[in-house]
């Protein structure tokens, strides 16, 4: 008697590669699952930046009312600069805009890692080595750099908003000022993961240390002009908080690449002599 209906098969399993490999449909695969993880973890986070949107709010404004009081105060009194909006629309398009980045923020140990575990298979244990220890320092740099950023806005908002005639009111809308703050921060974040960037190139063994050594006069010079140009306040506070750090990491970074260099000398000359 025959039997009509589907066969079933069993699938056959493709063997796990042992160096990790995977065919394109799985990478797509792989891909989309934490994209998807992604996408949730954000979406969560902003729904809890737009729970406490007001603390987020007063964190960003923060800065503001402070410049604005120590230039009221330096004055002796004056017209009061404003925070507005300029249409009907904007507070509730802003109080989105807010809460999706500090989602994007409070999310980022999820996405950071969803990212990470996706490229990590595809290195070499070498390469794993330096991804980690660039990790486990950018974190910490990162974060100084968005901390004196936040310290200095107060004086740069000070020294900005002083050049308004006696005449003018000066009104800034809400979203400009969050672009301003948002647009420091970053710069300043990423200015000091600069150093950490000259050390892995010496590690590597792209940049020697007596590179560094002969060209420290003009990457001194670079420092300060690429401050005087990435700085969106443009003032000599902000210019100074930014460079000079940026100095000191490099002369830190200058000092490891040394040490590495003459650690790798003996390392080579313990070899000729065996």
């Amino acid at each position: 008697m025959v039997r009509f209906g589907r066969r079933k098969e069993k699938k056959e399993r493709r063997p796990k590669d042992e160096e990790g490999r995977m065919t394109l449909r799985e990478h797509i695969v792989e891909l989309r699952n934490r994209l998807v993880i992604s996408v949730l973890a954000i979406l969560v986070m902003t729904i809890l930046g737009y729970i406490f949107y007001d603390h987020a709010l007063d964190f960003l404004k923060r800065p503001f009312d402070q410049g604005v009081a120590d230039l009221l105060a330096s004055k002796n009194g004056g017209k009061r600069p404003e925070l507005t909006f300029g249409t009907v629309t904007a507070p509730f398009t802003f109080q989105i805009k807010i809460s999706l980045v500090f989602g994007l923020v409070l999310a980022s140990p999820v996405w950071l890692y969803q990212l990470w575990a996706f490229i990590a298979p595809g290195l070499h244990r070498s390469e794993k080595k330096w991804a980690y220890l660039f990790a486990a320092i950018a974190t910490p740099l990162f974060a100084a750099g968005i901390w004196v950023a936040y310290w200095t806005l107060p004086k740069g908002i000070e020294i900005l908003i002083g050049f308004t005639p006696d005449f003018a009111q000066n009104l800034i809308t809400l979203p400009e000022y969050l672009d301003f703050v948002l647009r420091t921060m970053l710069v300043f974040g990423i200015a000091f993961l600069l150093p950490l960037v000259v050390i892995l190139l010496n590690l590597v063994g792209v940049v020697p240390a007596a590179a560094l050594s002969k060209s420290r006069p003009y990457i001194i010079i670079g420092i300060f002009l690429f401050g005087a140009v990435a700085t969106p306040s443009g003032d000599p506070f902000s210019l100074m908080f930014l460079a000079v750090p940026m100095c000191l990491l490099f002369f830190g970074a200058e000092i490891i690449a040394q040490l590495n260099d003459r650690r790798k000398r003996r390392r080579n000359d313990a070899l000729l002599a065996d």
